[in-house]
């Protein structure tokens, strides 16, 4: 009787009794959306509503793919992880013989869902990392779950650890095929860098790009003060376009290199880092700018000059997270210069100047 109590205690305040309405309402409205043949990850992954995140999108999991579906479950806490997770989309994709659901708890952003047969909601997991906690749902709709649907489950998970096991050949035949064509990713050249970081062109491709074309030295002359002066020096930087997203939980871009071409990362570039992140925090307050050095989080970048490795060559990571993501590009074309010995150019100013950069 007092873990009954316990359980309704929400209900006790009006918040709380409201909350626990819109829960249900919820969740009562995904559930008349699925059918014989829908996949929760993707009714959750396409949910405009940022209610439905973290603790709520859990419990809605377990209520409907456990307790209603009987969906067979599998948790690991990574050990290793593939090296891109959107190129297991191809696999799965064949995987006709039952549906699947993958939860990864990722460290920065929390909880996200994911149909696995579909390359741009895995793209959303990012890198995996070492220790994090992912859980595979394995079922059939609303057909009982049974072994198949086990195996499936230890199958994916064993994936997503980078491992190779044999897949049997009654998972390809089935009807749970995706309604979402898995995209194929870019073929890559040889020596080519990793997806996501990009390359500081040579003063001399620099120099011959800027000859090439006047259109940006047109363009900048339209900007305004500040964002004129730090655009005046910067280099010409060739970046993969940021995936555009408008809805949904959030989520984070792939993880995109800058080059340090300073002798040190001393504390002029973070300086300059500093004030472009908090230019286009200011223009973009739901977004959030995450940066990494060698695969850890940096939550104060004034620990990259503290450390003293960051040198002539190194790489940092940024990625931006949030939803209705934009000018990731300009952003990177900015932190780039940052990065270089043309970092005074954002340093102009009081120190509580806020840049118009963005």
């Amino acid at each position: 009787m007092a873990d009954a109590l316990t359980n309704l205690e929400i209900l006790s305040t009006r918040a709380g009794f409201n909350s626990a309405v819109r829960h249900i309402k919820k969740t009562i409205k995904i559930l008349d959306t699925l059918g014989t043949n829908d996949n929760l990850g993707d009714i959750l992954f396409e949910l405009a509503d940022r209610e439905i995140t973290g603790e709520r999108i859990a419990i809605i999991l377990r209520m409907l793919l456990v307790d209603k579906f009987g969906y067979k479950t599998v948790s690991v806490n990574l050990v290793s992880a593939a090296e891109d997770p959107q190129d297991l989309a191809l696999e799965f994709a064949r995987w006709k013989a039952v549906d699947l659901v993958a939860a990864y708890h990722h460290p920065d952003l929390g909880l996200i869902i994911a149909n696995p047969k579909v390359a741009g909601e895995l793209a959303n997991f990012g890198a995996l990392r070492k220790r994090e906690l992912l859980i595979i749902y394995a079922g059939k709709a609303d057909a009982p779950a049974d072994g198949q649907c086990a195996l499936a489950a230890e199958l994916a998970a064993s994936l997503f650890e980078g491992a190779k096991p044999e897949i049997p050949g009654s998972l390809y035949n089935g009807k749970f095929i995706t309604k979402r064509a898995p995209k194929a990713p870019p073929p890559q050249e040889a020596g080519a860098p990793p997806k996501g970081a990009v390359r500081a062109p040579s003063p001399a491709k620099a120099a011959s790009s800027r000859a090439a074309s006047q259109g940006p030295a047109k363009a900048n002359q339209a900007l305004p003060a500040p964002q004129r002066e730090a655009g005046r020096a910067a280099a010409p930087v060739v970046t993969a376009a940021a995936p555009a997203i408008t809805k949904g939980p959030l989520r984070m871009t792939p993880m995109y290199s800058v080059a340090v071409q300073n002798e040190l990362f001393h504390n002029g570039n973070v300086e300059a880092w500093k004030r472009i992140i908090d230019s286009y925090n200011a223009k973009y307050p739901e977004l959030h700018v995450y940066i990494y050095y060698e695969g850890e989080r940096i939550l104060d970048i004034n620990s990259l000059f503290k450390w003293g490795k960051v040198k002539h060559g190194s790489s940092i990571q940024f990625a931006v997270a949030g939803n209705d993501i934009k000018d990731v590009a300009k952003l990177q074309r900015y932190l780039v210069q940052g990065a270089s010995h043309q970092f005074e150019a954002f340093l102009r100013g009081s120190v509580s100047t806020v840049l118009n950069l963005f």
